[in-house]
């Protein structure tokens, strides 16, 4: 593969990926002012933190990856949508470690 060709696989794979987290936050956040909200649901449920529930979302997809990787490739889901979903995972935990950054700077009262 080319570079060239490279960098419009990565270009799709953008596009994917911002439809993917646009159709996530309507099904599962249900709040405009907060993209963790059902991790933190959960992660209320069963005492733990947001960051461990995304994991565990997470490891599915990686799970299903390693799979596809060893020759599995009749799965439930297409490898390229688990790819998909865990670049999106990535992103909403890179946001977790902004906010927790951003919070743990700024002075509380």
């Amino acid at each position: 593969m080319t570079q060239q060709e490279m960098a419009a696989v990565m270009e799709t794979v953008y596009e994917e990926c911002r439809a993917l987290r646009a159709a996530g936050q309507k099904e599962y956040a249900h709040e405009l002012d907060n993209a963790f909200r059902n991790f933190e649901a959960i992660g209320r449920e069963l005492g733990l933190p947001r960051e461990k529930i995304l994991w565990v979302y997470a490891k599915k997809h990686i799970d299903g990856i390693v799979a596809y990787i060893n020759g599995h490739r009749s799965q439930r889901e297409n490898v390229r949508g688990r790819i998909n979903d865990l670049i999106v995972y990535m992103c909403l935990l890179r946001g977790m470690c902004d906010e927790a950054e951003r919070s743990a700077a700024s002075p509380t009262d």
